[in-house]
């Protein structure tokens, strides 16, 4: 699809009632024109940041949020560590509210911008920060879990620094037996993600909830048919 094929009425029909609208960088003359009438209607963005694309930096500028891969934030921002990189796409992007990067078996990070913090909270190094959390997981832990710090002004050196707090998620536990395909595992991720920013979880609910949906993928064959009905009892805890 390219720009022209995209009717004013096709455009605003299909924003009409959107509670948030998701691209991947394909397309990108197409997604931009429908990027840019989401921001004018006050529509959140969410990017899936694969991996760097023509166009996908003229997204980025509108996003609201990013989710992006192992590979992708050292790869945009040059930075020497993924926490690095972290805080360079926030200063990078003043817009946007956290970026995510996914890991795999490792569980992911995230960096959520803090606004209305109180100036005298304490200045942290990145990299220190993530070793401090890194220190307080629960090894024996099979299920997701989420580690937090304290809102501070954490600091990438050479980079700058960005007030908020940084997580990480860890990933399902799952046995040999039950692993069968992790195709579509970070889509499936995302399309968690899309579904608890909606629902307005916390980022302590939302990364457990996003392995958790991944988790459950991955015990299928195929990118869709694994994934998990609302009514799933792994999801129970969560939605109901």
């Amino acid at each position: 699809m390219i720009p022209q094929d995209l009717s004013e009425s096709s455009l605003l029909s299909a924003l009409d009632g959107a509670s948030i609208v998701y691209f991947d960088g394909r397309l990108y003359e197409t997604a931009l024109v429908v990027a840019h009438e989401a921001a004018r209607k006050n529509i959140p963005i969410l990017i899936d940041a694969e991996r760097p694309r023509e166009g996908l930096d003229d997204l980025l500028k509108l996003a609201d949020y990013v989710v992006c891969s192992a590979k992708f934030p050292k790869a945009w921002t040059e930075a020497s560590t993924v926490p690095r990189a972290l805080v360079s796409i926030l200063l990078r992007l003043p817009n946007v509210k956290f970026v995510t990067v996914t890991l795999g078996k490792d569980g992911c990070l995230m960096l959520e911008r803090s606004v209305n913090a109180s100036p005298s909270i304490e200045e942290v190094d990145v990299d220190n920060l993530l070793k401090s959390l890194e220190l307080r997981k629960d090894k024996n832990a099979s299920n997701p879990t989420c580690i937090s710090s304290s809102v501070a002004k954490i600091k990438a050196e050479g980079i700058g620094t960005v007030t908020g707090k940084l997580y990480i998620g860890t990933a399902e536990s799952i046995p040999p037996s039950e692993l069968i395909d992790t195709t579509g595992a970070g889509d499936a991720f995302i399309g968690a993600v899309i579904y608890a920013i909606c629902s307005k979880f916390s980022p302590e609910k939302m990364l457990p909830f996003a392995a958790n949906v991944a988790g459950a993928k991955c015990r299928d064959l195929g990118a869709r048919s694994g994934l998990p009905y609302r009514a799933d009892s792994r999801l129970a805890s969560f939605i109901w």
